[in-house]
């Protein structure tokens, strides 16, 4: 394979059910995101079925656990460097961060600057960390917000869902909604906005680069 047709290549970090990187893994194979594949799926959950979903398409799937550094009396920084290494043994254009549920430090982050990327299920600001769409529920029936959303960010650091932007779109709470309701629709969302962004980050129509200056530039948006 020359270079010029080498396929880029995606590592994907999950901790669950895995159905959005089911929608990678789908976007890939049809075509959606041009010349591209899952080159491997790592989590840091043994039951996760994301890895199940890896095997069955033919894609490495890996389980690697924080307990055995807890054990031995290692750090996260321990960790995340060990993580650092078998990611980079796949040799990743992209990292995506699909249900990973794990705050990620500079030794993993500084080995793939500007190439991390993390999907959070709402709006850029608000809900940040575990739970965001029952919160986002509980907020509504609160009268505090009308409405949620999904975004898409770099993850440049360790702050949480905080990176630069580089999608997002609202998603509606209507009243007769059950909190089912809200996570089907906000699934449903993350499943078209991540496999649009990664696609557009392929194609060359998205610049990471661009997105974190006009997010220092201003903050707000």
């Amino acid at each position: 394979m020359t270079a010029q047709n080498k396929k880029v290549r995606i590592a994907v970090l999950i901790s669950g059910f895995g159905s959005n990187l089911q929608a990678i893994i789908d976007a890939c194979r049809s075509g959606y995101i041009p010349n591209a594949e899952v080159c491997a799926v790592i989590s840091n959950r043994k039951e996760a079925y994301g890895l199940e979903r890896a095997r069955q398409a033919g894609i490495a799937a890996v389980y690697f656990p924080l307990k055995p550094f807890k054990d031995q009396g290692k750090s996260r920084q321990d960790y995340d460097a060990a993580l650092a290494d078998l990611v980079a043994k796949y040799r990743p254009d992209w990292i995506v961060l699909a249900g990973w549920m794990h705050v990620l430090s500079m030794a993993f982050l500084g080995r793939f600057p500007g190439r991390v990327i993390n999907l959070h299920p709402a709006l850029p600001g608000a809900f940040p960390g575990t739970d965001a769409i029952r919160r986002a529920y509980e907020a509504y029936q609160r009268g505090e917000i009308t409405h949620t959303g999904v975004m898409v960010h770099l993850v440049p650091d360790e702050g949480v869902d905080v990176g630069p932007v580089l999608a997002q779109q609202e998603v509606p709470i209507y009243p007769s909604d059950t909190l089912a309701d809200l996570e089907a629709r906000v699934h449903a969302v993350e499943h078209e906005l991540l496999p649009t962004v990664l696609r557009k980050l392929v194609l060359g129509q998205l610049q990471p680069r661009q997105a974190a200056a006009e997010q220092r530039t201003n903050p707000t948006t």
